[in-house]
């Protein structure tokens, strides 16, 4: 170029530059997409079916970091594109290399089994009078390297510890998928934590060799501690607060407290290590506050950082470092830390490092429910007090107390509904309920716990050991019962809970997606979140509830009545079923037996029910018993029937008019889930080529058939309720 010509630069193209024009406004966002574009991958791995589909999601995360390279690479634009896509394909691959690095046969069929095995982990269960324990049997025995056995309190030694051998005799089944479409899917949970089997075992329980329970022991000794000083589901709730055992709670006190979105509570984690950190943090600073030449010389509160690390750190260590635990106490640490440096504590940078922290070392957390209830909750109460008018309108200020008063009140009304409206999405789709009173009662139950009943509980503890604890057990369990009563009202009040069917992902994935662009964002086109948000709840709220829910074993089901509840077929179901198949149609209450309803006729072996929908009248026939139906009448109802559901298989010449679900249909799909109106039919198998869905299988040889007809009459009805 000659000296003196003007140099022409090539405008950038109008996408890019506004693009580029976006990044640099939100420069001080960007990272907080790390955990998410991770997080994406991690849910891709779920969600596709095979490893022919994890390939090409691996092959398109790689195209799109490519494509960031082709772009002007001094941009931000091209640097984010770029970090996403390498994330997203590094949070599918660590997701499937840790579930392969987990693998581990899984029982091939339910077995009586007589065995010996090591004690690796001991869980009393007081409500239910039970024990859970967690056996790492004998190779000799031909079980899974781990398996889960639940004994009677009064069937269990006093040598039953963890490292002891016991040998016993147990029914043992493979972990179950969901019952029904959208229920718990305890298989894939099972495989993670590398359980290849549960049941239940049988008296008698013989110690070989005993344990060391190391840890467990003082947490144990603990939890029976407290609960010698304050009994029932009050006790069970002040020995979660320090041990995390919540065995000893009632299921009637757990369901209120969880419809009345004081749960979170019960878990040891974000509320509870930092009111541990706190506490001791302030006792150190007083302490060493007394000795003026040591204050002078060194920086006193990064000596109480310390000291609260190590509180956080032991608190861990005595709950049994469970995930939630453990992650409230990475985000604690990185507080400590961020406060030892002299940098601003909490914010939305600290939150995305905890998430990435734990996704990198446990990527399967992120498909449980306590990983997205737990960051739901933290992202959206910072997210809220870093905007600036919420800022501004909450900010210390000189001012009268009542004015003060109120606005603290305010503030903590408005954090509750923020994170009742980040946490319902997440309920229903898990659990298919959400409590709408979650925010007035967390006004009352948080600064409760926090400010009187855990410093009344540590205030007793330190004071047993001179006998001079009762006053405060006493405080304790007042302030607790206190804390049930909230539940309980909250719960019975009108309109408390709101139900929801089985949503689809698609619907849940849209309202994750816009919930974190309002939250992560600072400029004006957060308020774009808004229209994946709405989309994904009016796609939710506008998905039918199914008409007819089946167990994946034939053995219930649940049919839609006209008053919008729904009716069991086997009246002597248990509670665990009902409560399934209930929130699976999206019904609140008890479940009526379908031989009580108007259009439904039953005997002691068939159910022969009808239902109108989508214009027309549906014909359902169930099998209700073990015993054989003459084969002609059988064949003849089936003709006449528009579904046909059985627990066994039924023979070939019975062909009802649509579907027909028996035990050889059922072993392929899984749950049904049936909705008449539109004809859609929804299995928990699709065909997935997940480890735990087709998993390497193992199981004892088979016993003589005298033995397995005396451990059939003596421990499947045990089992199975």
């Amino acid at each position: 170029m000659l000296p003196g010509t003007l140099q022409t630069v090539r405008p950038p193209h109008r996408f890019l530059g506004r693009m580029e024009a976006l990044a640099e406004a939100e420069r001080g966002q960007l990272p907080l997409w790390m955990p998410v574009a991770l997080g994406v991958g991690i849910a891709a791995w779920f969600l596709l079916p095979g490893q022919g589909a994890w390939a090409a999601f691996l092959l398109l995360a790689l195209s799109i970091a490519f494509a960031g390279a082709v772009l002007p690479w001094g941009t931000r634009t091209a640097r984010a594109v770029t970090m996403a896509g390498m994330l997203a394909m590094l949070g599918c691959a660590l997701v499937w290399w840790r579930a392969e690095r987990v693998a581990a046969p899984v029982l091939a069929r339910p077995v009586v089994v007589a065995f010996e095995g090591v004690v690796e982990r001991v869980e009393p269960l007081p409500a239910r009078e039970a024990v859970r324990l967690t056996l790492r049997p004998d190779i000799t025995a031909g079980l899974p390297p781990r398996i889960r056995v639940n004994l009677s309190e009064k069937d269990t030694p006093a040598g039953v510890v963890p490292g002891a051998r016991i040998a016993l005799r147990a029914r043992l089944m493979p972990p179950p998928t969901a019952a029904v479409p959208g229920a718990y899917d305890f298989a894939r949970a099972a495989w993670f934590q590398g359980l290849g089997a549960t049941g239940r075992g049988f008296a008698p329980v013989r110690v070989v060799a005993a344990g060391d329970p190391g840890n467990a022991a003082l947490r144990d000794r603990l939890t029976d501690h407290i609960l010698s000083r304050v009994e029932g589901s009050t006790g069970g709730i002040a020995a979660a607060f320090v041990t995390g055992d919540r065995g000893a709670i009632t299921e009637a006190d757990a369901e209120a407290m969880r419809r009345s979105g004081l749960a979170h509570l019960l878990s040891i984690s974000g509320l509870h290590v930092t009111a541990v950190v706190v506490a001791t943090m302030t006792l150190v600073l007083k302490l060493l506050a007394l000795f003026p030449p040591l204050a002078l010389r060194v920086r006193l509160p990064v000596v109480a950082a310390g000291a609260g690390a190590c509180a956080a750190l032991f608190y861990t260590w005595l709950s049994g470092a469970d995930v939630p635990t453990v992650r409230s106490c990475i985000a604690a640490l990185l507080v400590l830390a961020a406060l030892s440096l002299g940098r601003e504590a909490i914010t939305l940078r600290m939150i995305a490092t905890g998430a990435l922290l734990v996704l990198l070392v446990l990527p399967e957390s992120l498909a449980g429910p306590s990983f997205q209830l737990s960051f739901a909750a933290v992202t959206a109460i910072v997210a809220l007090h870093e905007h600036p008018g919420v800022r501004g309108w909450f900010l210390k200020r000189e001012e009268a107390i009542g004015w003060r008063l109120l606005r603290e009140l305010g503030s903590l009304l408005l954090t509750g509904v923020a994170v009742e409206a980040a946490l319902m999405p997440i309920g229903l789709y898990h659990f298919h309920t959400a409590g709408l009173y979650g925010a007035l009662a967390n006004i009352v139950a948080i600064p409760l716990t926090t400010f009187v009943t855990m410093p009344l509980e540590a205030l007793a503890l330190l004071l047993d050991p001179v006998g001079l604890g009762g006053p405060a057990w006493w405080a304790v369990e007042r302030s607790l019962a206190l804390l049930l009563w909230i539940a309980h009202r909250v719960t019975s009040a009108p309109g408390s809970v709101a139900a929801l069917p089985a949503m689809p992902d698609g619907a849940f994935a849209l309202m994750v997606a816009g919930g974190l662009w309002i939250a992560l964002w600072r400029t004006r086109w957060r308020r774009w979140g808004v229209v994946p948000l709405i989309a994904g709840a009016v796609w939710a709220l506008a998905t039918p509830a199914p008409d007819l829910l089946v167990t994946g074993d034939g053995r219930h089901l649940a049919l839609a009545t006209d008053d919008g509840g729904m009716a069991i077929l086997r009246d002597r179901a248990g509670d665990y079923v009902r409560s399934t198949l209930g929130e699976g149609g999206g019904v609140i209450g008890e479940l009526p037996p379908l031989s009580e309803q108007p259009g439904a006729r039953c005997s002691p072996d068939l159910c022969i029910a009808r239902r109108r929908a989508g214009g027309r009248v549906w014909t359902i026939l169930a099998t209700r018993s073990g015993y054989a139906v003459p084969w002609a009448e059988l064949v003849a109802a089936c003709a006449r029937a528009d579904i046909v559901v059985s627990e066994r298989r039924l023979p070939d010449k019975c062909i009802p008019r649509w579907l027909k679900l028996d035990r050889a249909v059922l072993a392929r799909t899984g749950g049904v889930a049936v909705t008449l109106s539109t004809g859609r039919v929804t299995t928990v198998r699709r065909g997935g080529r997940h480890p735990w869905e087709v998993p390497q299988t193992i199981a004892p040889p088979r016993a003589p058939y005298r033995e397995r007809r005396n451990g059939r009459n003596g421990g499947v009805s045990e089992a199975r309720r």
